[in-house]
């Protein structure tokens, strides 16, 4: 007698029915409850639990190498040729539009900002990467582009300009634009969450897509780095959202990076996974075996590193940001830089301050 084959819906409604989904049965959990309880529990077993400078660095080192293994490969290339664009001369800077290239790596779109004159840093200037957030607009924002469709409305919303700004104070700036992001996007996925469709796609060719933007940041900090007006001993990196994710992670494992400024990014991904959490562009697979945000961040000290806060920003948990403050201090503690560790909390929403940056920044790179 052959098979019986029922179609899916039916085979489907056949399961549902039986006697174990019967009331007073113990219910089946569904899977966003089941990840719940899984983040809840994470091990996190590489948690700093020291109190000296010895114990600090050997920590340092060990979750160092461990985050390097999870995220793969993610070193910039040694060699690129840079094909310029356009050039805008504004007033006080002049703003060059960048493709760079390189074998084997997708080509890095970067605006560089160059001051024209400045009154704060003689010779040698300091250089400052800065990364921009989620937004379809991508770096432009944070290069200024205010001439561009729907761009001046973005900079207003979150004062998303911090690279204009930061070249009109006197730094040589560059933004790079990540991937997903801007002209690095091509023609949206609908309703779909890009950042999760490349990184799925990404992750069947055994790449991680916080790595490959990883390697397009550490691409910005060593293209600073080489130039003749730089001094790559004064080198900072700054972001909003996910560009503050960015620049804490680059700041980690940068260690050229001398002060850094992370601001909308005081989560942690124990509490982000927690509900329903698609961004694939801030996964690295497996990390809450070993730790988590704090754990990155403490391998930026005993660096200047200034959080910004804002009371109303609704992806900060107040909770989680002091849970994520309470295990990055012992770091700073165990290396005498608490002073090193600063917050700058304000009354506003999702955007970059500032307020107290601009001035961190100038006390951490001006010249020794």
């Amino acid at each position: 007698m052959p098979k019986r084959v029922f179609p899916c819906r039916w085979a489907f409604l056949a399961f549902v029915s039986t006697p174990a989904f019967a009331a007073g049965q113990e219910s089946l959990p569904t899977v966003n409850q089941h990840i719940k309880q899984l983040a809840a529990d994470a091990p996190l077993a590489l948690r700093f639990q020291g109190a000296t400078a010895d114990e600090c660095r050997a920590w340092q080192e060990k979750f160092a190498a461990k985050l390097r293994e999870l995220l793969g490969p993610h070193r910039p290339p040694a060699k690129w040729r840079v094909e310029l664009q356009e050039t805008a001369e504004l007033a006080d800077h002049r703003r060059e539009t960048l493709l760079l290239h390189a074998d084997g790596h997708p080509s890095l779109p970067m605006y560089l900002l160059i001051p024209k004159t400045s009154e704060v840093f003689k010779g040698k200037r300091p250089g400052i990467v800065a990364l921009h957030g989620h937004g379809a607009h991508g770096y432009h924002p944070v290069a200024g582009r205010d001439d561009l469709p729907g761009v001046a409305k973005a900079i207003e919303s979150a004062s998303y300009d911090y690279g204009r700004q930061l070249v009109r104070r006197g730094y040589v700036v560059a933004v790079p634009c990540m991937t997903p992001f801007g002209p690095r996007l091509g023609p949206a996925a609908g309703k779909q969450d890009p950042c999760a469709i490349a990184f799925i796609r990404l992750q069947l060719l055994g790449k991680v897509l916080m790595a490959e933007n990883l390697r397009d940041c550490l691409w910005a900090v060593e293209f600073l780095a080489r130039r003749p007006d730089v001094d790559a001993e004064r080198l900072g990196c700054v972001g909003l959202s996910y560009g503050g994710r960015m620049t804490m992670l680059t700041a980690a494992l940068e260690p050229r990076i001398k002060a850094a400024v992370v601001s909308g990014a005081l989560n942690v991904m124990q509490e982000r996974i927690a509900g329903q959490y698609s961004c694939g562009a801030q996964v690295i697979p497996g990390l809450l075996k070993y730790g988590d945000i704090p754990e990155i961040a403490g391998l930026i000290a005993p660096r200047p590193c200034l959080w910004e806060v804002g009371a109303k920003d609704t992806l900060i948990a107040p909770k989680w940001a002091e849970l994520a403050l309470s295990r990055i201090r012992p770091a700073y503690a165990a290396l005498g830089a608490e002073k090193n560790l600063r917050v700058d909390r304000f009354d506003g929403g999702h955007r970059w301050h500032g307020v107290e940056a601009y001035e961190f920044l100038k006390a951490a790179l001006d010249a020794k």
